[in-house]
């Protein structure tokens, strides 16, 4: 049938982005589990939020217009957020 193979040599480059509180759950859990060979990297509005997540690299989003606090649901904050980070989330990546 299949017979598995132990190879250490690893060439793909794993990355997960977790934006948002969802996201930053995702990415927590994640880092938890103690998931190797993957490079985590969480995107939020709330400081309190990505100091929690575990990630190897975070991004604060909007942080001129949110203060480091979280959009209250907002989608209008939301987006002008992720527009202001979007150059630090591409440079992450």
């Amino acid at each position: 049938m299949f017979e598995i193979v132990e190879d250490s040599h690893q060439n793909a480059v794993i990355k997960v982005i977790g934006v948002g509180g969802g996201g930053g759950n995702a990415v927590r859990h994640m880092v938890e589990s103690e998931i190797e060979g993957v490079e985590f990297i969480g995107a939020n509005t709330d400081a309190q939020a990505l100091s929690q997540m575990g990630a190897n690299h975070t991004i604060q989003l909007g942080v001129s217009i949110t203060k480091g606090l979280a959009p209250s649901a907002s989608l209008v904050v939301c987006a002008t957020a992720m527009r202001l980070g979007f150059t630090g989330v591409y440079r992450a990546t």
